[in-house]
């Protein structure tokens, strides 16, 4: 019996060994294809950038070429402007010292009328500091007296919501007096009814505690 059960034993934990190897062996696999397919995904995703900057670099290239082959053009044209440029020069030196004595003679004229403006911007500010002074005066007067009937209009209203409130507050404070009143009766009738009650149960206890003696 001993020796049928140790085969029926070792065969179990063959059987569950070589499971377990075959589930490792599953493992193992599964692990592996998904590792292969990551790794298949990274290269997929490394190529379409590749290609996407060699797209980019062969649109670069297309572009430095249609560069260089406007090089030429635009060098003749820069040559045609350099000479236009000295024409242009030129005559701008011609116009500039016309233009320079121009502004001389202007900004003399100007410098005359701004002397003219201060001279007269001083009088009037001269003039006005006057009338300010004046006016702020007033100005306070009208200031101070508006402020004065605000601030009593202010206090009466101030003064009726006050009186208001203490009313409502005082018509409150009676209703829970009256309140506390009729609570304090109603618990002396309550103690007052638990007295006669209890009396009247003592006093039953007696006369039937006499009774008994008395039978006896």
């Amino acid at each position: 019996q001993i020796e049928n059960i140790l085969d029926l034993w070792s065969g179990s934990l063959k059987t569950n060994i070589l499971t377990e190897l075959k589930n490792w062996k599953l493992n193992l696999i599964q692990h592996h294809k998904l590792q292969m397919r990551q790794e298949k995904e990274k290269h997929a995703a490394h190529v379409k950038q590749l290609q996407n900057e060699m797209e980019n670099l062969k649109e670069l290239l297309h572009t430095y070429e249609i560069s260089i082959s406007r090089k030429d053009e635009v060098i003749t044209n820069l040559t045609e402007a350099l000479e236009k440029q000295k024409d242009r020069v030129e005559l701008m030196r011609k116009f500039t010292l016309w233009r320079i004595q121009h502004v001389k003679n202007k900004q003399e004229e100007y410098a005359n009328s701004i002397a003219d403006r201060h001279f007269r911007t001083a009088l009037m500010k001269k003039v006005w500091a006057a009338w300010r002074s004046a006016s702020e005066v007033r100005w306070k007067d009208k200031v101070a007296r508006a402020c004065q009937l605000r601030a009593e209009d202010v206090c009466v209203q101030l003064t009726n919501d006050y009186e208001a409130k203490i009313a409502e507050l005082t018509a409150t404070l009676e209703q829970r007096k009256a309140e506390i009143l009729r609570l304090h009766n109603e618990r002396d009738q309550y103690e007052d009814t638990m007295k006669k009650a209890f009396m009247r149960g003592v006093c039953a206890l007696n006369l039937e505690a006499m009774t008994m003696f008395q039978s006896k």
